[in-house]
């Protein structure tokens, strides 16, 4: 297995939206390993919000990072109804 993130959009709640390599679209739930030492900073809203792709998987600012196979693992593929104007829109804060 080799999923590289192209895309990644932090939402409410610790979520990240990811787009891989491959074109599918993933929703990957951050919040299990924020009680890890490692990912202390990503309790912070705004810390977390800077998480961005970098070299096929998401980093945050202080080499915080995700193993792309965890991403692509542990995630779920979004539904179609994920993408309507209403949820973006709130996924966004619009």
């Amino acid at each position: 297995m080799n999923p590289r993130v192209k895309h990644v959009q932090p939402l409410e709640n610790f979520r990240l939206r990811l787009t891989f390599a491959n074109g599918e679209k993933r929703l990957f739930d951050v919040s299990p390993y924020l009680a890890y030492p490692a990912f202390k900073r990503l309790v912070n809203p705004a810390f977390f919000s800077l998480g961005h792709a970098d070299h096929g998987t998401v980093v945050w600012p202080d080499n915080i990072d995700l193993c792309p196979d965890t991403l692509y693992l542990d995630s779920v593929r979004e539904k179609q109804e994920d993408y309507s104007v209403d949820s973006l829109d709130k996924a966004e804060g619009s």
